[in-house]
């Protein structure tokens, strides 16, 4: 009977996450989606006889010289791309402070990437990873593949709760030969020395974005960027375990946490944009939509 409920409740939630994604899709993303990832090549088409205004670079001068009329060489796009959705599952992802955790928050996010992807005829794949790979579903098309890839982001039981951000940038290189546009959605939260972390990730997001269009989709909570004034606390480690109490009543103590974590933040930034990387920034306590129009809005500016 738990079994049957649990089913249930899995199958309202992700139907409420794909009805929400795919009316935000048709009222307004998709067309953003399509302006902003272009195909990666383009396919020869046909050969058409040269109009003026024209653009003579395109001119096929082996059939002008051989018709004594001036024709150009015509392309299209190719339009199909691979959507790569990079999801971090570890145990930090359970945390939210607000009415989501930043795990309902990435569902919500890769749901609407993959409605995109599906409106405009691209693939859409999934690597979900703690410190190691914890599942792979090779891209492909279709609602059912799409209601697939929510339900795993939603529900997947993962074996370990650590983290390791090199993981997935290596299996992604290794099972991709071709490039992909990848979305790697994470709270990048480093174990050990954070700035050692940094230096040993930087090489390895380099050498993927040269790869393919990696884009990093940080996710945060507030109460990991500042302590509220609520008296003692016990804080426990979401991947670790690790536990530490501490008198949140203390003016110094909160200043030093909010400074410790906006400078992290700072230096994790500047690891991402020395490697070329775009970033999108989401918090649980925010709407994402207007951080997602932005970073459409940004990206098509510049290309």
């Amino acid at each position: 009977m738990a079994d049957m409920e649990r089913t249930r409740e899995i199958l309202r939630q992700v139907r409420r996450i794909e009805v929400r994604s795919r009316r935000l899709v048709d009222d307004s993303l998709a067309g953003r989606y399509q302006a902003v990832f272009k195909g990666r090549g383009m396919n020869f088409a046909e050969v058409r006889e040269y109009v003026p205004g024209d653009d003579i670079r395109s001119i096929d001068w082996k059939v002008t010289a051989r018709t004594g009329t001036p024709h150009l060489k015509m392309y299209t796009e190719e339009r199909e791309l691979t959507i790569m959705l990079l999801i971090d599952i570890s145990g930090s992802g359970d945390f939210g402070s607000g009415r989501q955790a930043k795990r309902e928050l990435i569902a919500e996010l890769g749901s609407v990437l993959a409605f995109s992807a599906l409106r405009n005829s691209d693939k859409v794949g999934l690597v979900l990873f703690t410190d190691r790979v914890e599942l792979y579903i090779p891209a492909d098309k279709g609602r059912q593949h799409i209601l697939r890839l929510i339900r795993e982001i939603l529900f997947f039981a993962p074996e370990s709760r650590q983290t390791s951000l090199e993981i997935p940038l290596d299996f992604t290189g290794q099972v991709l030969k071709r490039g992909c546009v990848a979305f790697f959605i994470s709270d990048f939260s480093l174990p050990g020395d954070f700035d050692q972390g940094l230096a040993l990730l930087r090489p390895k997001l380099q050498i993927s974005n040269r790869r393919h269009d990696l884009i990093a989709v940080l996710v945060n909570d507030p109460r990991e960027e500042e302590i509220p004034d609520v008296g003692w606390i016990t804080l426990e480690d979401g991947e670790s375990g690790a536990q530490v109490t501490l008198n949140t009543s203390d003016p110094s103590l909160r200043d030093g946490y909010r400074q410790l974590a906006a400078a992290r933040r700072k230096r994790l930034r500047k690891t991402l944009r020395s490697a070329g990387i775009d970033i999108l920034d989401l918090a649980t306590d925010r709407p994402y939509l207007p951080a997602l129009y932005a970073f459409f809005q940004n990206r098509q500016g510049r290309r």
